[in-house]
């Protein structure tokens, strides 16, 4: 059985998609953690002394295959969920060109697999060299449209007279993905504009670098980590406990109290930057969770104040 499984993965890149495809289906059973024949994957990792480890073909295989029709991206994508759980493979999938690729995917709003995506790079962002080589990651947009997204299972830009292309950081811009991507209560999936929930990317931010989401990004007074804020009551599990997550390590960073306390109509800075943002008025969407249903006492209500959103504020 191994070694018809092993003649398989060579049919991996067969012109025929067809061929790549059955060769897919009867691969991707090995892939979890406790398949029997999971080690065909894992056996192609060599390495000689000091020289880095060759990546495996089958692996090379299936990131390309992630570009591929969508019934075969789909089985691709899967894979590469379960098998991004092996820190011998995680260095190969963090390659610049790949986690470029993956970034991309993820915050094109027409992606079909999107959910899928933001699965492996939930399972990658343990490696913290993956997590560096994301942060120094810029993302090139055309016309606002991620270029490297361009698969069988992502839209192309529409075609416009004239072609603007600029880079932004690839954090930042999954951060907007991943609030764009919030279900709105009492809203349809057809009303919203992307075609993934992206809850997986929640559990990315949590190790992904505080100082990121806590530091004025140019031609914004909001700290990135703001946006994240309203998800401490989102109904998904996923999402709200992975915002949860961020905010705890966010919390660590002694120099950001001020400005993650201060109301939202005041300015504040985070040292060593003298750059000032608005504030995050975190207390209330930490305690709201935890404060229960019950009505406050005529008493607690006088030493609150009511905000403009209609929560109460501590005085």
């Amino acid at each position: 059985m191994e070694s018809q499984l092993k003649e398989l993965l060579g049919f991996l890149h067969d012109r025929n998609p067809q061929v790549r495809n059955i060769a897919l289906e009867n691969l991707l059973p090995q892939t979890p953690k406790e398949a029997p024949y999971r080690r065909i994957f894992l056996e192609q990792i060599s390495s000689g002394g000091l020289a880095p480890a060759k990546e495996p073909e089958s692996i090379r295989d299936l990131k390309l295959l992630c570009r591929d029709q969508a019934a075969i991206a789909h089985n691709a994508f899967r894979a590469l969920v379960n098998l991004s759980d092996s820190a011998l493979i995680v260095p190969f999938l963090g390659e610049p060109k790949f986690l470029e690729f993956l970034v991309a995917y993820i915050i094109n709003p027409g992606s079909l697999l999107a959910d899928l995506a933001t699965m492996v790079l939930s399972n990658m962002t343990v490696n913290p060299n993956v997590i560096q080589t994301l942060l120094s990651l810029k993302i090139q947009l055309e016309n606002g449209h991620p270029i490297a997204s361009r698969s069988s299972t992502a839209p192309v830009a529409p075609s416009t007279g004239s072609t603007q292309i600029r880079e932004e950081s690839a954090i930042l811009l999954l951060v907007d993905a991943f609030v764009d991507a919030a279900t709105v209560p009492g809203g349809s999936k057809e009303e919203r504009k992307r075609k993934g929930d992206l809850h997986f990317l929640a559990s990315v931010f949590a190790p992904a670098g505080r100082l990121a989401l806590l530091t004025l990004h140019p031609g914004s007074s909001e700290f990135a980590l703001a946006k994240l804020l309203s998800f401490t009551e989102h109904p998904d599990i996923i999402r709200r406990g992975g915002v949860a997550s961020t905010l705890k390590n966010c919390a660590f960073h002694a120099p950001a109290h001020m400005a993650m306390l201060k109301p939202d109509d005041e300015m504040v800075t985070v040292p060593p930057s003298n750059e000032a943002g608005k504030g995050m008025n975190l207390l209330s969407f930490l305690l709201l969770p935890l404060a229960g249903p019950e009505e406050f006492d005529l008493e607690v209500r006088h030493k609150l104040r009511m905000s403009d959103s209609g929560s109460y504020d501590l005085w």
